[in-house]
């Protein structure tokens, strides 16, 4: 079962930008790629530094702790499939902005 959470406009991050939000008791970072928005789970699947604050190139996310890099798009470590950050759909209708969220908190896996 999938929970579908509507953002407010505030919650939003400028172009390009990030905010990190809590949601439903997790730690949800939302990207702002180039007007294209990604939602993962805060937590670097590592050893759980925080990805919001990690340095953004394009859509990839650098972990500060330890220099690890993770597509948004996927979730995937970038040229690997040994690792993988829980992503969370985001669907933009007209202004609404919604993440969906599984019930079970392990977010969508592919």
């Amino acid at each position: 079962m999938s929970l579908r959470i509507a953002l407010n406009p505030s919650q939003l991050p400028e172009r390009n930008g990030r905010v990190l939000l809590a949601c439903e008791g997790r730690s949800v970072a939302l990207f702002n790629v180039a007007g294209a928005l990604y939602a993962i789970d805060d937590s670097c699947p590592h050893q759980g530094a925080s990805l919001c604050g990690g340095r953004l190139e394009g859509r990839v996310i650098q972990c500060c702790a330890h220099g690890l890099r993770f597509d948004l798009a996927s979730g995937y470590l970038v040229n690997s499939k040994a690792l993988k950050v829980t992503c969370y759909p985001v669907q933009q209708e007209g202004d609404a902005v919604f993440i969906t969220l599984d019930s079970d908190g392990f977010g969508e896996q592919g």
